[in-house]
């Protein structure tokens, strides 16, 4: 019982020495550039439908440095009522014509995006029509997934396309 109780304190031992020495390994430090950085980066926020995100409670977009995120967009009105009701190809096109608004307000365009994430609440027939993405990324695809959902935020909305943009330097 000793022998064990002694070869548990030796292994307790070694773990919380190892974790000592990784734990001061990893520790990142920055050089007065990086802080520099991060003192004076700021962010910029665009609403698409002002009235319409501040009641639903959300911006559309946020521009950190390089870096651009922008919300979901659906098929809506610009009084926030859902267009193309029961087309999916319809609503998709619309969300990539929001898409493109927000992108132009930042002078990018969708050869800018790095992540795309798709939710659908039909994924076959959104299969169906995914082809017509070939006319907005005509240079390459960006990273993303497809996600079938059961719903999103207002019952007759079908798809939402949310994306992530660098600028390059």
């Amino acid at each position: 019982m000793k022998k064990l109780i002694n070869s548990i304190l030796k292994t307790g031992m070694f773990l919380l020495l190892f974790l000592v020495i990784f734990a001061t390994g990893c520790q990142q430090t920055l050089d007065n550039s990086d802080m520099h950085k991060e003192k004076t980066e700021t962010s910029e926020y665009f609403a698409l439908r002002p009235e319409v995100e501040k009641a639903f409670g959300y911006t559309h977009a946020v521009k950190i440095g390089n870096d651009i995120k922008i919300s979901g967009a659906v098929s809506m009105d610009d009084a926030g009522k859902p267009t193309a009701v029961g087309d999916l190809a319809q609503q998709m096109k619309n969300c990539y014509s929001d898409l493109d608004k927000v992108l132009k307000h930042y002078g990018c365009t969708f050869d800018d995006v790095v992540v795309e994430n798709i939710f659908t609440t039909n994924m076959p027939v959104f299969l169906n029509q995914s082809g017509y993405r070939n006319t907005i990324y005509t240079k390459q695809f960006p990273t993303g997934s497809w996600i079938g959902v059961k719903e999103l935020a207002l019952p007759e909305f079908m798809i939402e396309i949310e994306l992530e943009v660098h600028i390059a330097e």
